[in-house]
């Protein structure tokens, strides 16, 4: 699980490394801010990542 609650900036490279690591291994990606759901949307990698809202969500 990663609490990506409190990243204020992401890029290519940032979504980059999330991939690599889901493609190595099980990842929940919690917590993420307005701007990075963004990018996960319109990337179309809302779909491969395990988003959760919470970090309480990403424990269940």
């Amino acid at each position: 699980m990663l609490d990506v609650s409190g990243v204020s900036f992401a890029d290519s490279t940032f979504l980059n490394l999330l991939l690599r690591i889901h493609h190595m291994t099980s990842l929940r990606i919690a917590g993420p801010p307005r701007q990075l759901r963004h990018l996960l949307e319109i990337t179309g990698t809302d779909t491969v990542l395990d988003t959760r809202q919470n970090i309480q969500d990403a424990l269940t």
